[in-house]
């Protein structure tokens, strides 16, 4: 049991997690506190949410670079729906869900059905979202969400009183990220569909001889990734009590480099629930560092674009050195 854990494709990771902490602290004490390490989970709710999706997409070799959009879409529609329709937190999650949902089954229809590669159908919907967005709001705030739903997101459970005074606790939102997780988990796991998704990721050809039904599971996948956006959407309004069309700018890097921070390969077929969490949290604590030693915050996307491209560059070199050994065994 101990030979397989230390085996675990996210130990290194963790390890990683750990120095990263260990030099933060050390730098600056008051990251290594509950509060820091509350105020980090909550604002980083989406993102971890939206991350599971990703993992996803990745696993199958694909991208999508339209999930900013996508978000912005579904945020502007739950704010218009809390005003307007119900300020029920059901009634959010159902319609934020519905929408996500079909705006990510659009992506997979493209994607699976008409064999248009990822990156270009998810650049076409990103520009076609996000304009509809921008012509509908002007790129204005959505303000006036209702009370009852803005008294339910500033809600904790667990409290506690800190010395000065503050109570704390943990986020209500949290309930929306734990099933989210179990779900992704369970799907990659313990279904078919999950086994799926990974045979298609590591050979297209291989996993439809196999008998997997790509199209299905491809649709399934940006379907999927559709409805977590939705659950992230209605986390993110409960946090900010409004919506901003213009909050998600840029945003799908930074859930792309999580993915990929976490172990994901950009080439398919290797990733899991457990390492895309822990590269979420190394994005976050880095940030969270760079801003509490009070480095210039355009450093944050300068580590973005480092991440980025040394996790694809790691992936490349390891596959490229699994092909030599292939040759090798296949030669002998």
């Amino acid at each position: 049991m101990k030979t397989n854990i230390l085996k675990m494709r996210e130990i290194p990771i963790l390890l990683v997690l750990m120095g990263i902490s260990i030099i933060i602290t050390i730098a600056n004490p008051s990251f290594a506190t509950l509060e820091n390490f509350l105020d980090l989970f909550k604002g980083n709710l989406t993102l971890a949410i939206m991350s599971l999706g990703m993992l996803l997409v990745l696993l199958t070799g694909g991208i999508d670079v339209s999930v900013a959009s996508i978000i912005t879409a579904v945020t502007v529609i739950t704010g218009y729906s809390l005003i307007y329709i119900s300020s029920n937190i059901f009634a959010a999650l159902l319609i934020a869900c519905l929408v996500g949902t079909a705006l990510g089954f659009i992506n997979g229809f493209f994607i699976s059905r008409l064999k248009i590669p990822p990156i270009v159908t998810t650049l076409g919907t990103m520009s076609v979202i996000l304009g509809i967005v921008l012509y509908k709001t002007n790129g204005n705030w959505i303000t006036g969400i209702p009370d009852e739903f803005i008294q339910l997101g500033r809600t904790s459970l667990f409290n506690v009183t800190l010395k000065s005074g503050r109570v704390i606790g943990f986020p209500i939102q949290g309930l929306i990220l734990l099933p989210a997780i179990f779900l992704t988990w369970f799907i990659l796991k313990k279904t078919v569909i999950g086994r799926g998704i990974y045979a298609i990721g590591g050979n297209l050809e291989s996993a439809e001889r196999m008998g997997f039904k790509s199209s299905r599971i491809l649709t399934f996948v940006y379907s999927y990734e559709g409805f977590l956006i939705g659950l992230a959407a209605v986390s993110h309004t409960s946090i900010m009590r409004q919506v901003d069309p213009n909050a998600f700018l840029g945003f799908e890097m930074q859930v792309i480099a999580a993915v990929v921070l976490g172990g994901a390969s950009t080439l398919g077929g290797t990733g899991s629930v457990l390492g895309t969490l822990l590269g979420v949290t190394i994005f976050c604590v880095i940030n969270n560092g760079l801003i509490l030693m009070k480095i210039p915050t355009f450093w944050q996307k300068i580590v973005v674009g480092i991440i980025i491209i040394g996790s694809i560059a790691i992936d490349m070199a390891q596959k490229q050195r699994a092909e030599r050994k292939q040759i090798r065994v296949d030669v002998e």
